[in-house]
């Protein structure tokens, strides 16, 4: 077993809707029962269990008899209403005959992107594992639908619109030591081996490459996710100080075998230990806008650690006030940064190329000189 997994403390489990659901479309009872032994075994050790669970949606569709999912979303939401019922006392029945308590936590983008309510929820999910507890978390799809379309809004970007970068944040912001995603798939391929017959596992990954992110494919059919999500997830975690692991669900044992010799699947390692605020600055947040900024910008913001100064930027994107974090884009309209604001959209407009000193003029005051302040910057 390797030390990453060996050592783990506090753990993230996600579990993907085909891993959850039988061909029929119902819950795989035997092999969610499966989980939650294993799953009770490791807090017998002394682990600490987060579970972030998909298949509401998919139980509530089969408890309204549909046959196939309409795409209008209300009824996408209707069903995430009647099958997160059945959902959470699928998990709370077997966590207690098991002789553990549950929680359910419902979350949406904004539980995340607005600080505050940010901070609130870490605290709430730490004291829950002070207390023993197994919170249980999904995306609230009744009230939030970013998970169920796609954002189209221009300029507008939301922090996560799936549980595979849901249970990285979860991780992110918890300080966990490992996510463990089980989904329908061995782990990372170097090729989509639904295509290649010869396509190897790659069975550690250091860093997340142009190499690496061009082997993920798309979504499963009943799934929203993909590889391709994943990969987006192990960006945040391993950029958190959180160790990753994808390995297939349906596979007997699954489980337990992440905790043993008999592990076969895709480690990700970490690559930095980002502190908590630039976590949230870099993963955590809605992006409503942004700021181009000239080569000169991006020379000092990538390799000084400057602070984003007004004479720096050259364009302005989307609408945002003051305390928001925005993209910061270079020349060629590649995001390379993102930061929290000092100015609104309509501020930024009226001072870009301004020198510092001239702010005041425009503005008739300053209460900055810095756009950005090199403390809330965090380069991608």
């Amino acid at each position: 077993m390797h030390e990453l997994i060996k050592n783990a403390k506090r753990i993230v489990f996600k579990f993907g809707t085909n891993v959850l659901t039988s061909a029929e479309g119902g819950l795989a009872l035997s092999r969610i029962y499966s989980f939650m032994e294993d799953m009770a075994r490791l807090k017998a050790k002394g682990k600490e269990i987060i579970v972030v669970t998909s298949g509401a949606v998919g139980l509530g569709a089969q408890r309204l008899h549909l046959t196939e999912m309409p795409d209008l979303v209300s009824i996408k939401q209707a069903c995430a209403a009647v099958g997160q019922c059945g959902l959470m006392k699928f998990y709370e029945d077997g966590f207690a005959a098991l002789g553990l308590t549950t929680a359910q936590v419902l979350l949406t983008e904004d539980d995340f992107s607005i600080r505050p309510r940010y901070l609130s929820l870490r605290d709430t999910l730490c004291r829950l594992l002070e207390l023993g507890v197994v919170p249980i978390i999904n995306q609230n799809d009744t009230v939030s639908t970013n998970e169920l379309r796609a954002y189209k809004d221009k300029g507008v970007k939301v922090c996560f619109g799936d549980n595979d970068k849901l249970s990285a944040l979860v991780a992110g912001g918890l300080d966990a030591d490992l996510l463990v995603i089980l989904s329908d798939i061995n782990g990372l391929y170097d090729s989509d081996p639904r295509k290649n017959k010869d396509a190897k596992l790659i069975a550690e990954v250091k860093a997340i490459t142009p190499e690496i992110e061009s082997a993920a494919g798309g979504a499963s059919k009943r799934g929203r996710g993909g590889m391709k999500t994943k990969l987006e997830a192990a960006k945040v975690v391993t950029h958190s100080g959180c160790a990753m692991v994808i390995a297939n669900g349906k596979t007997p044992g699954a489980l337990g075998r992440v905790f043993s010799d008999e592990f076969t699947g895709t480690l990700f390692r970490p690559v930095a230990d980002l502190p908590g605020k630039k976590v949230w600055i870099a993963y955590s947040t809605n992006m409503t806008g942004g700021v181009v900024v000239n080569a000169g910008a991006f020379k000092a913001l990538c390799q000084k650690g400057a602070s984003l100064l007004a004479a720096g930027i050259t364009g302005v994107a989307g609408e945002f006030d003051v305390g928001d974090v925005i993209s910061v884009f270079d020349e060629n309209g590649a995001e390379f940064a993102k930061g929290m604001v000092n100015y609104s959209s309509a501020d930024c407009g009226k001072i870009l190329g301004c020198q510092s000193e001239d702010i005041a003029k425009k503005l008739g005051g300053k209460n900055y000189d810095e756009v950005i302040h090199r403390d809330n910057i965090v380069i991608l």
